[in-house]
């Protein structure tokens, strides 16, 4: 090692720096479906904080996944993300142990969630959690992609309340992103995406929620031969509200108002308002009914929740 002199006493040359630490590759947490013996299970599972895989007991074939996480919520900076994989002739319930809370963010952070699923042929996925609740001051943000093959089914749920409605809590969240898409073979057939930030726009005003404070979402992807899908699309259609069309129905005087729309030949989408969670406990109630039935399902997976 060289050196120099100060005042007859040995300096040694600084060091070389120490390379800068590569940064940790992002971690994600997966499940996998397969079909064995007729019976569809969980043959993978990992779990990355804040996330929790729960499985509770099926009396089908299908398999049913609870997603949950530590503490009951996200805080600021929380980032969920979750691979699914549905093999073929497979059937998964994904849902949720309660609303997701999303807490306030005090520096800027926000609660991020993403999920990137694949479905085989002849798969049936339902994705039906809880609403996330968006407390005041927090900052959330969730994409969904999913990639189904031509045959496979899917049902998904997003849902959503202003606040912790209780309280009297209304759109005092700070900002709002979600973002879905579908793909049919790698095709694009739906893309969905929504922001909403309170301090920009008027919440009450009606071309936004109006007096609304909950908000229910329901996207049906599948082939239109499908009996599955024809059974589903059916029952979605029947929440059509009778008079929606009429210059004398009134938005206003409604405790839940329903639209239902045939986006592609394989595409339905359902959206719901109402001013309280039970106001749209009826419309649940229906669409798991219809997911009862022995095509499908063969049980209400959230039958013993409510």
């Amino acid at each position: 090692m060289e050196t120099s002199r100060t005042e007859g006493c040995p300096v040694p040359e600084p060091a070389a720096p120490l390379p800068a630490r590569l940064p940790k590759p992002t971690e994600w947490s997966t499940l996998a479906v397969a079909s064995v013996r007729g019976k569809s299970r969980l043959v993978a599972c990992k779990n990355i904080q804040p996330l929790k895989l729960l499985q509770p007991a099926s009396p089908t074939s299908a398999c049913h996944v609870v997603l949950s996480s530590y503490g009951g919520g996200m805080v600021a900076g929380d980032a969920i993300r979750l691979r699914i994989s549905g093999g073929a002739d497979t059937q998964l319930i994904l849902s949720t142990q309660a609303s997701t809370k999303i807490f306030r963010s005090i520096d800027g952070a926000v609660a991020e969630q993403h999920t990137v699923g694949e479905l085989g042929e002849n798969a049936l996925a339902v994705v039906f959690p809880d609403p996330v609740v968006l407390q005041a001051e927090s900052r959330y943000r969730q994409t969904q992609e999913w990639n189904i093959q031509p045959t496979a089914l899917l049902l998904l749920v997003d849902w959503f309340h202003s606040g912790r409605m209780d309280l009297g809590e209304r759109f005092a969240f700070t900002s709002l992103h979600s973002e879905l898409r579908v793909r049919v073979d790698g095709r694009l057939v739906l893309l969905d995406r929504f922001a909403f930030r309170p301090e920009e726009h008027i919440a009450a005003a009606p071309a936004n929620f109006a007096g609304y404070q909950t908000f229910f979402s329901v996207f049906l992807v599948g082939r239109p031969e499908d009996a599955r899908f024809q059974r589903l699309a059916a029952v979605l259609k029947q929440q059509k509200m009778p008079g929606g069309a009429s210059p004398h129905f009134s938005l206003s005087g409604q405790e839940c108002v329903v639209a239902v729309t045939q986006a592609r030949e394989n595409v339905w989408v359902l959206r719901a308002a109402a001013h309280s969670r039970m106001a749209l406990q009826p419309l649940c109630e229906q669409i798991l009914a219809a997911l009862a039935d022995g095509e499908l399902l063969g049980y209400n997976p959230l039958g013993r929740k409510y």
